[in-house]
């Protein structure tokens, strides 16, 4: 339903008029009414612009109406200078180009749109790695130029290349009077040498811009560009006489209320062939800012900074193994020193270190020359606003006072002072950010939800910028005022300067329409602020969703889907599996941001519960997530929207009639046992033109082809021919002798699952034998079910019942691991388990539960020798399952298979697209192809002939299928498989099995 507003319909009208298309759903002005600040305002209607043509249509719309206009890039602002009331102009989605590098010039020519990270690799594969391009801030795999440009952004590295305004060459605009100009390093001009009118209000402009500069000459030389990080304000200083009148630097950092960038020339950097990461550990922040001038001395490339709230976060979050190198301490600097000569590097970090020792303060320093241990500590620097907002002790922190600089040497007491105005609030701080600059990302322990708590937060904020500007510094280093701090503004510069900045963005702007709310004329602080006004419901769940560690006032459906910061690493193209769908449609709508912010709007605006539970707007966000589980891992905020789609789809269709594939995949299990008790029929039938037929009745695509049904007795079969011998109708459990050196190992329970059983039963019998010649008794257990299907299909009843039935079984009174062939299964029963169910006996069975890989993972660890019977390939494809990768990590199969000896690797990196019934679902298909173009298609097309293609996950299995025929996906089991039990190596064990009786029609297992 469109707003009806005489505004709104005129500007809608116009746009149309103009060509322009617009989206003024309530859905999509949802996904657009926050970005990642503290703020929520709902705009009238978002455009997505695909040329400069379409910005000036949608600037002349917004300005014949009066409509404000909010430019924007990835949404990640943290200050809220991205969202706004009136029109958003995502430039993201389609202006995102490179439209050319010129090495010899030292520049690259981009849309506004462009990502960070994808230019600086862009720049290095066309230069051959000599030359990059060098901002580079922690949300560069996802954060546009336009962006970067808008708020001035820096990065991890900003010690060494500063600000985005020393890489600006020239930036092309459009104005609110609808003219397109140029700014460059010393003029400005129309874009179109032929454009009269913009060549008329360029040099209107500058004739305006000359005079302002000279009107303030003192007042902008002693108070504008005093210390690095000096971002808070206009930059007018840039247009000053021994500055060149440098309208391109003037331009930056102004937060799109001068103008809509459309283009830029940005320079480029050379790249160093040797880096080097120094990690220091100290007892606190303020010890490791004592020690920042001392680090400046060696001219590092960068020197940024962490507490251990956030590295204890990462590890609870994704596993001990998640942060690697780090040395002992508290608070730890990472200090990266480059160069041409490796052993110089080398020798210049010996002697960092050995001059900081005798400063005293450093706890533990170590070189970090690993790869891998180096990735993992700048990931947890880069997440950290992430990683804050949700912290493993269970607390929040929120943005505000997020961004505040100093000179770097006034940074440790300037820290000092700050913790005790903390204090003095009963507030505490998560801190980390770039040392090395001055520049701190605080994140607080505000409560925004409660009159008092933004009572606390106003006064706070206000002290604390008093603070920052008593020691020289600026109320934002990088992120810009926005919102967040604009109003704050007459504290750090006078009124004369304020004046100023007030007749630039006049001159800019007469019409007033750009980004209002921000830089002059703000609203207040705490105004709009999206924690505010959300009624206090109970949105009974069946999940567990209450915050660990903490007792929660908040709902815990309210305080869950409230997790998502706006961060936006979910809209990153590379790195980790989320967000897959956005990956394949690039559109705001299938992120987990864009779920996640409809359904906040879903608990802030429905009339009741039950109205918000039958939202059409969050079912639609919805319907192309693939629960891949993904999100769980990957977002820094621990956003579940796999949890929270089932949470929903299990109140949405209540009382309402399911899509047919609920039924036909969600009840799966039901039919396996129908299919396997006559499988040469089902599947000569299905061979056949009714095959289509049939899927087609069942929601299913017929675009592909259905697998092979097992009988229902393959599966007894292959383990009986691993070695194993029936004891009844539960296990005779038979002695295992050990590994090779002697000594019985710990037995474990062969989880073999239905999915197994249904359609890869000869999986079952290489984990039986893979497991006995790990040393392991084996027992075999086949009589329960993970509910899965129905999870994923949100039919939570069922899925609780067959849960609870699994702890049942499962719960034999050991310790003994539960290995689950299926990786989703074993997901299922590690973390849904848990939270559907909740009793002991759920907890006791899911803390046993490992996936096959993780397992066997383990056993290598402890010193096992894999022995595949049949010689591996010196490649192989690795397709790791999302479940897998979320629950149990990415790295188990990696060891198996380089323990059995394959050398060479080549990670898919991301989703396969099936994602259990999503990839099988009619409408879903062509999304599904998409998602898999993102990851295994071209690993597939890399691979030579003769790699072996890992796929643990059965729907990973089908999409290999689907995507190369002539590829077959094996489980890490049949890869490992060291042959039949004769062959077996003297240490083995001997797998048993239990036969199980038949259990009921609605007890089956689950499909992935």
């Amino acid at each position: 339903m469109l707003d009806t507003s005489t505004q709104a319909e005129d500007l809608l009208r116009r746009l149309e008029d103009a060509g322009v298309a617009a989206d003024a759903s309530p859905r999509r002005r949802a996904e657009y009414s926050y970005d990642a600040s503290n703020y929520r305002v709902e705009p009238l209607a978002v455009v997505f612009p695909r040329t400069v043509d379409e910005v000036v249509g949608a600037v002349a719309a917004c300005r014949d109406t009066g409509t404000p206009l909010i430019a924007r890039g990835a949404g990640t602002s943290m200050a809220g200078n991205a969202v706004g009331p009136g029109l958003v102009l995502d430039l993201s989605r389609h202006m995102d180009r490179v439209l050319g590098i010129d090495e010899s010039s030292g520049t690259v020519d981009v849309e506004p749109g462009v990502v960070l990270a994808t230019l600086s690799r862009e720049v290095e594969r066309a230069t051959g790695g000599r030359r990059t391009f060098a901002p580079d801030p922690s949300s560069k795999n996802r954060a546009t130029v336009g962006g970067a440009i808008g708020n001035d952004a820096c990065g991890n590295h900003s010690v060494r290349y500063g600000r985005t305004s020393d890489h600006v060459a020239e930036i092309d605009v459009v104005t609110s009077d609808g003219a397109r100009l140029t700014a460059t390093e010393t003029a400005l001009r129309a874009t179109d040498p032929d454009d009269a009118a913009s060549a008329a209000r360029a040099a209107e402009l500058t004739a305006s811009l000359t005079a302002l500069a000279r009107e303030n000459l003192g007042a902008f030389r002693l108070e504008l560009g005093r210390i690095p990080r000096q971002v808070s304000g206009y930059h007018l200083q840039n247009l000053l006489p021994e500055q060149g009148f440098n309208v391109a630097r003037a331009l930056v950092g102004t937060e799109g209320t001068w103008a809509v960038v459309v283009g830029a020339r940005m320079k480029l950097v050379p790249k160093p062939a040797s880096a080097l990461l120094v990690c220091l550990g100290y007892d606190d922040v303020v010890d490791a800012a004592r020690d920042i001038p001392m680090i400046l001395e060696f001219s590092p490339a960068a020197v940024e900074g962490t507490d251990e709230a956030i590295v204890a976060t990462m590890r609870h979050r994704r596993g001990p193994d998640s942060v690697l190198g780090l040395p002992a301490g508290r608070a730890w600097l990472f200090v990266d020193l480059d160069g041409d000569d490796p052993g110089e590097v080398r020798a210049e970090a010996d002697r960092l270190l050995a001059r900081l020792a005798e400063n005293g303060r450093l706890v533990a320093g170590q070189l970090v020359p690993d790869p891998a241990a180096r990735a993992s500590l700048w990931r947890v620097r880069e997440d950290g606003a992430g990683l804050s907002s949700r912290l493993a002790s269970g607390g929040e922190s929120w943005p505000g006072w997020e961004d505040s600089a100093v000179a770097p040497e006034k940074l440790a007491e300037y820290l000092a002072d700050l913790r005790v105005l903390l204090a003095e609030h009963g507030l505490t701080g998560v801190m980390y950010g770039h040392f090395g600059a001055g520049c701190m990302h605080i994140r607080i322990t505000y409560d925004l939800r409660s009159k008092e708590g933004r009572e606390v937060f106003r006064a706070f904020t206000r002290a604390a910028a008093e603070l920052v500007v008593r020691h020289g510094g600026s109320l934002s280093g990088e992120h810009g005022d926005g919102r967040a701090r604009s109003e704050l503004l007459p504290l750090m510069y006078s009124r004369e300067v304020m004046a100023a900045f007030a007749e630039s963005r006049r001159i800019w702007d007469p019409a007033g329409i750009l980004n209002p709310g921000s830089m002059t004329d703000p609203d207040p602080l705490d105004a709009n602020l999206a924690l505010a006004g959300v009624p206090e419901r109970e949105w009974r769940t069946s999940f567990d969703l209450r915050p660990a560690g903490t007792a929660s006032l908040t709902d815990p459906w309210t305080h869950a889907v409230q997790g998502c910061i706006g961060v936006g690493r979910c809209r990153a193209d590379s790195g980790g599996v989320m967000c897959p769908s956005y990956r394949a449609t690039r559109d705001e709508k299938d992120s987990t941001r864009g779920r996640s912010r409809v359904l906040q709007d879903m608990v802030r605006g429905a009339r009741t519960v039950e109205e918000g539970w039958r939202s059409e707007e969050v079912r639609e966000a919805l319907d192309l997530c693939l629960a891949c589980k993904a999100c769980s891992t990957d977002c820094p905020a621990g956003v579940d929207m796999a949890t929270y789609k089932s949470e929903f789809f299990d109140h949405y269709y209540r009382g309402r009639i399911r899509p047919l594939s609920h039924f036909s995949l969600g009840w799966l299990p039901r039919w396996l046992k129908l299919t396997g008790r006559m499988p040469g029929l089902v599947n000569a039938v299905l061979a056949t033109p009714l095959g289509k037929l049939a899927s087609a009745a069942g929601g299913l695509t017929t675009k592909r082809t259905l697998p092979r049904f097992a009988g229902a007795g393959e599966w007894r079969r292959e383990v009986a021919q691993a070695g194993a011998r029936a004891a009844g109708s539960r296990i005779s459990q038979g002695p295992g002798t050990g590994p090779a050196e002697g000594g019985a190992e710990d037995e474990v329970v062969l989880f073999v699952d239905t999915f197994t059983r249904g359609f890869r039963p000869e999986v079952a019998g290489a984990a039986a034998r893979v497991l006995a010649d790990a040393g392991a008794a084996v027992e075999c257990s086949a009589d329960a079910c993970c509910g899965l299907t129905w999870i994923s299909t949100g039919q939570l009843g069922t899925a609780r019942r067959l849960l609870s039935g699994a702890a049942e079984a499962l719960d034999d009174g050991t310790d003994r691991p539960i290995v689950v062939v299926e990786p989703s299964c074993a997901a299922a029963l590690r973390k849904d388990l848990p939270e559907l169910v909740h009793t002991d006996q759920a907890k006791r069975v899911a803390a046993r539960v490992r996936s096959f890989a993780s397992h066997i993972a383990g056993r290598i660890d402890e010193g096992w020798q894999p022995a595949p019977a049949r010689p591996v390939p010196e490649q192989a494809v690795l397709q790791t399952h999302c479940h897998e990768y979320s629950v149990f990590g990415s790295a188990p199969q990696r060891t198996a298979l380089a323990a059995a000896g394959v050398h060479e690797v080549l990670d898919a990196g991301g989703c396969c697209g099936v994602a259990g019934n999503f990839g099988f679902e009619a409408q879903h298909h062509d999304v599904s192809m998409k998602v898999a173009e993102n990851g295994i298609a071209p690993a597939l097309r890399a691979a030579g002939r003769g790699a072996v293609v890992l796929t643990d996950g059965f729907s990973c299995a089908r999409q290999v299928d689907q995507v190369d025929p002539e590829q077959t996906g094996l489980h890490l089991a049949q890869v490992l498989d060291p042959g039949p039990a004769p062959s077996r190596r003297p240490h083995a064990a001997v797998p048993h099995i239990a036969h199980t009786t038949e259990f009921p029609l609605q007890e089956a297992e689950e499909v992935p």
